[in-house]
Parts: C-alpha cells; sequence; structure tokens
C-alpha cells in the first residue's frame, strides 16, 4: 500500500515529505488524548491543593517574597495588566499540578485586588484589565433598551412614557445628557465689570 502511494505522488510530481504530500487524514481521531494515560503529566495527577483559601494564601504569601514583588513591580511599569499576571499564575499553577483551573478561577479576583492594592501602595500606576474598554463590554444603551421594551413589552413602555411625559408636564425636564468638559467646549471666560470686583 505504502508503495501505492509512493507511485501516485510522483505521477502527481509532488515531493515526498512536502506540505502537499500531507495527508489530511493521516492524524488521530477526536478523543484520542482521552485514551492516553496524563499521569505524566503534572496536571494529570490529582492537584496538591483543592481548597481556594489554601491556594490563596500560599500565592499572596508568595508575592511577599522580595524577588517576586520586584519582577511584578517591573512588569506593573512596562505596562503589563493585573489581569494577565493573575491569568499568568493561574495558568502556570494548573500546568504545575498546584490547583485545578476551577480553583484558580475562584482566586482569581481576590489575587487581582491584592495585586492592586500591592501597587497602590508602592505608587505604582497599573492597568486592571488588558482592555481599556473592559468595564464597558456588553452595556446596553440607553436606545437600544428602550427599542427592545417597546418591541417585547408595549405596556411597560406606555408606563414609562406616560410617567416621563407626566413628569415633564408639572415642570420636572429630564436630565440633559452629560458632556465631558474640555477646552473646545468651555465658556469663554467673562470680564468683570469694576462693580463685579468690588
Amino acid at each position: 500500500m505504502a508503495e501505492e502511494i509512493e507511485i501516485e505522488m510522483e505521477e502527481q510530481d509532488v515531493p515526498v515529505g512536502s506540505i502537499e504530500a500531507k495527508d489530511d487524514f493521516a492524524v488521530a481521531p477526536p478523543g484520542h488524548s482521552l485514551t492516553q494515560d496524563n499521569s505524566k503529566w503534572a496536571w494529570g495527577k490529582p492537584p496538591q491543593d483543592v481548597d481556594p483559601e489554601v491556594v490563596l494564601e500560599k500565592a499572596i504569601r508568595g508575592l511577599k517574597n522580595k524577588k517576586t514583588q520586584q519582577e511584578m513591580q517591573k512588569l506593573l511599569f512596562a505596562g503589563v495588566s493585573v489581569e494577565t499576571m493573575v491569568e499568568g499564575y493561574i495558568l502556570q499553577g494548573f500546568h504545575e499540578g498546584k490547583f485545578t483551573p476551577d480553583v484558580g478561577l475562584l482566586i482569581k479576583a481576590p489575587l487581582a485586588i491584592v495585586i492592586a492594592d500591592m501597587a497602590e501602595r508602592n505608587s505604582i500606576p497599573y492597568r486592571m484589565f488588558e482592555n481599556n474598554d473592559a468595564g464597558q463590554e456588553g452595556v446596553m444603551d440607553d436606545k437600544t433598551f428602550f427599542r427592545m421594551i417597546k418591541t417585547n413589552n408595549p405596556r411597560m413602555f406606555e408606563y414609562i412614557r406616560e410617567s416621563v411625559n407626566q413628569a415633564i408636564r408639572q415642570g420636572n425636564e429630564p436630565l440633559p445628557e452629560e458632556t465631558e468638559e474640555n477646552f473646545l467646549n468651555m465658556n469663554p471666560p467673562t470680564e468683570e465689570t469694576e462693580e463685579e470686583k468690588i
């Protein structure tokens, strides 16, 4: 059979061992890794710790090491976010068999707060999240909200609209949207008269 494949390759003028000669079906089937013994890897054995509180205490104890603090401060100064540092710690801890991924996710927020607190105490500028708009991701704007409520819950939409109209009739106008004040939209300073100065 191997001879037939080589003959076919020669007929197509494809060099043996090239990317074009690779057989797409000559790979392990899906789920093959589940049939292997993973105990040769640290993450394939039972973890060292399963209690999130114990894992968090060890992580905080490790952060108190002088060398670790210096490396962490360098990373923060270099612009690495706290989120990235914590995720790196969790990935390394799982890979070394110290704890399971679910325990790592449970300690993620408290560990990030501890690192941010250490940065604050040492007056080190830091970024909490990798993306600057991480806190705004997935936030629905008001127009979309009212469009959806008008379509999906018309009775509630009418109630809200009537409440707003009633407030306007009573003299309570809705608040204008806040605009960020900068030098382009500032009011020019007025000259004070002699009477106002006194």
